[in-house]
């Protein structure tokens, strides 16, 4: 049994079963972002992401009801979250098309989908209209999956909650993956259950308390641990450092020290940025000074690594077999403050590793330098991919056939 069967990863996907005829309820993400101004999708990733499997279950006779949720319109119907501006992008991609349900599992929605034949495909209006779907209410879950015979759970990004539409529909319908998902599962499980080595695991972002959990799951299968961002600060500081107005989280003080220690007992590298790039205000007007990490100025904040730690991490990430990062260097969002971001985009895009991005800020970082197409595996969920890091038992994944 390899680790991946092990830890409940080794799951049955789309090509596992028959279609052919069948009405199928493919959950998909389809929470694009939206430009605030012109109202039209400002990026159309996550539709471009689901039409893999899309494809493969109209070229192999099935019906599709795809369904997702959109925003936070809390429970009720909100016109600006209907996913009616999905659909017709979804129509242009897929270039048939695509019958939109005014409700979710309403007279509508039941009729189109009764009504739908093999090789066609609709989209149920926003699964979040309906506080049901949060509260994974059985009633509601069921009225969804009697609509079909078959539930396809293909929302990376959604199964680290138990949803009607995410977790609940398996109760009343045989569950697979489709390709995204399982993706993901190959990649990220077999990253942590069974990696190449050296794993270098590359953990960024603002807030130390939002990783502590995978740093503590990384810590038992990783052979270096690279931390850069704002959450290295509070590393600095519990160490008796000088941090300026850097960011720091003062109750995880205990919590960083903790982690170095069982680091240095289990022998992996915990690499901080010995430098930094500072400024004496969170802008792009200000003037980037270079400082040590452990003693940075009065009235200054770090807001990138520094071209010392830059170095160090680079030579790091050459040496592994596989890479997992989540989180950026700095604030990459102002170009005075992005080059470590950048630099370390650009390592990981180089190495002869398995790359994996876990979604979020350092997908979007490899996309904007531009070395997106050098990454072996950029991940669609943020929350999922670190909670998957993390070692968690998803309900979305947990609930899928085993293979």
């Amino acid at each position: 049994m390899s680790s991946n069967e092990a830890k409940g990863y080794n799951k049955k996907s789309v090509t596992d079963i028959d279609v052919n005829g069948k009405k199928v309820l493919l959950r998909c993400d389809f929470n694009v972002p939206i430009d605030k101004e012109t109202g039209k999708i400002r990026d159309e990733g996550r539709v471009i992401a689901a039409l893999p499997t899309i494809n493969y279950l109209l070229e192999h006779n099935a019906a599709i009801i795809a369904c997702s949720h959109f925003g936070r319109p809390k429970g009720e119907y909100k016109p600006e979250f209907s996913l009616a501006i999905v659909a017709e992008c979804l129509s242009k991609h897929l270039n048939k098309p695509v019958k939109m349900a005014k409700d979710v599992i309403g007279e509508d929605a039941i009729r189109l989908a009764s009504e739908l034949k093999p090789g066609e495909i609709m989209l149920l209006e926003n699964t979040r209209f309906h506080k049901e779907e949060e509260a994974n209410d059985p009633a509601f879950a069921k009225k969804l999956a009697d609509m079909a015979d078959v539930f396809v759970s293909d929302a990376f990004g959604s199964v680290h909650r138990a949803h009607a539409s995410t977790e609940g529909v398996s109760h009343y319908l045989p569950a697979v993956s489709g390709f995204l998902l399982k993706k993901e599962l190959d990649y990220i499980g077999g990253a942590i259950s069974d990696p190449k080595r050296p794993l270098v695991a590359i953990l960024g972002g603002a807030k130390v308390s939002d990783k502590l959990a995978v740093i503590s799951n990384l810590l038992k299968i990783a052979d270096a641990i690279i931390i850069g961002g704002g959450m290295a600060y509070t590393f600095f500081k519990a160490e008796g450092g000088k941090i300026g107005n850097s960011l720091c989280e003062d109750n995880e003080l205990e919590s960083v020290l903790k982690c170095k220690e069982e680091a240095k007992t289990r022998g992996v590298k915990l690499l901080l940025p010995v430098d930094s790039i500072a400024g004496s205000e969170f802008s792009n007007d200000v003037e980037p000074l270079t400082v040590d990490s452990n003693s940075i100025p009065d009235g200054m904040m770090a807001m990138d690594i520094g071209p010392k730690a830059i170095s160090e991490f680079a030579a790091e990430i050459k040496n592994a077999a596989t890479i997992v990062w989540n989180g950026p260097m700095g604030v990459f969002e102002f170009s005075k403050f992005a080059e470590g971001t950048r630099a370390i985009a650009e390592a990981v895009a180089n190495s002869n590793a398995i790359s994996i991005i876990g979604g979020g800020d350092s997908a979007a970082a490899v996309r904007k330098f531009g070395v997106a197409d050098k990454i072996t595996h950029i991940s669609t969920g943020g929350g999922a991919s670190l909670e998957f890091m993390e070692g968690k038992v998803l309900p979305g994944i947990a609930c899928l056939l085993d293979a």
